[in-house]
């Protein structure tokens, strides 16, 4: 008989007792979810903004890179068809993001999406779910600027 047989550790066979309650504690434990993306609001974006500039809230900062999910309202899109849009508190009727950062509407966050999307009605809410980026930015194509977003994102309607 070859050496490596002989040096092979015994099979050990669980008892009826410890099947019994590794099944359970497998049914009890469910199935495995992965973690749901935190949920941020319009009012907890920014611990203070005025004309010295913005300061985000502490908790937007650690979530920086993070998966989030924001509702609110699509704002009317450049054209029907696009790879991002303004996500605001409140339904809007023009342009929110045409400024400077200087002029920065503090309830709107760009929402970059994965895929080109047919956008919606204004007036229809929507739940976005993405990555978190934090800081001012200028987007190359656009010359947008935006404070907050949510880029790799796709989106439902509320």
């Amino acid at each position: 008989m070859d050496a490596r047989l002989r040096r092979q550790a015994p099979i050990v066979v669980p008892s009826r007792r410890d099947a019994v309650l590794g099944f359970a504690a497998v049914c009890l434990a469910g199935p495995a979810r992965a973690a749901e993306p935190e949920t941020i609001a319009f009012d907890r974006l920014y611990k203070s903004f005025g004309v010295l500039g913005y300061e985000f809230a502490d908790r937007i900062t650690l979530l920086r890179g993070q998966t989030v999910r924001m509702t609110g309202y699509m704002a009317p899109p450049l054209k029907p068809e696009s790879h991002f849009f303004v996500l605001t508190r409140e339904p809007l009727a023009i342009c929110p993001f045409c400024q400077s950062d200087a002029d920065w509407p503090v309830d709107i966050v760009v929402v970059i999406l994965r895929n080109e999307t047919p956008m919606v009605s204004a007036g229809r809410k929507v739940v976005v779910t993405g990555r978190l980026e934090v800081g001012s930015a200028t987007d190359a194509d656009t010359g947008f600027v935006s404070q907050i977003r949510i880029t790799d994102a796709g989106f439902a309607l509320a």
